[in-house]
């Protein structure tokens, strides 16, 4: 993995992530707002963004919700309970869809960031995505934005050799995307 030597001369219209793997550590289906725990350095490099004023929002697949293991109600809290320990996002794009839906807003599609992109009244060709698997990047590369995949343990190998753009955790993707000396050591 590596990361360019230069950040970008100015900074995105908007950065959306995704939210489990991403933002907060994967619970699968999660409806307990109790289980939510952010990601290591979630907050400071979301704070980063929102000093910078740069919009941000989420982008999530919940398919939780159309198998019937998730109720909309436990969605909602699980969401705001990712507010009250991250801080408030601009914009929230969910996707209750199954695969079996066939749907255009289920990530790899673009319907969440094109969607997220309109009502923060930006082109998605100047935000950026950040997730955890390869659907998170094909989802932005659809839409024509910019995707940076923060690997986990559940992320392919092959999704990580298709990634264009890798970094080690989130502050490493916030360095690539803020214009600017990066902020983070690099290893």
């Amino acid at each position: 993995m590596s990361l360019p030597a230069r950040p970008p001369a100015r900074p995105p219209a908007a950065v959306l992530f995704d939210r489990d793997g991403t933002l907060v550590h994967d619970v699968p289906y999660n409806g307990d707002p109790d289980r939510v725990a952010p990601v290591d350095g979630a907050r400071e490099a979301l704070d980063r963004l929102r000093a910078a004023g740069v919009p941000i929002g989420v982008v999530t697949n919940q398919s939780g919700v159309a198998m019937g293991l998730i109720a909309p109600e436990a969605l909602r809290a699980v969401n705001d309970r990712v507010e009250a320990l991250l801080g408030p996002f601009d914009v929230w794009e969910i996707c209750p869809h199954d695969d079996g839906d066939h749907c255009a807003c289920r990530k790899p599609a673009p319907g969440l960031v094109l969607s997220a992109a309109r009502r923060l009244g930006v082109s998605p060709v100047d935000c950026v995505v950040i997730g955890d698997i390869g659907r998170d990047v094909e989802a932005a590369r659809a839409a024509g934005a910019r995707g940076v995949l923060v690997p986990t343990p559940v992320t392919l190998p092959e999704e990580v050799a298709a990634a264009l753009e890798v970094a080690p955790d989130l502050a490493a993707a916030v360095d690539l995307v803020l214009p600017g000396i990066p902020l983070t050591a690099e290893p």
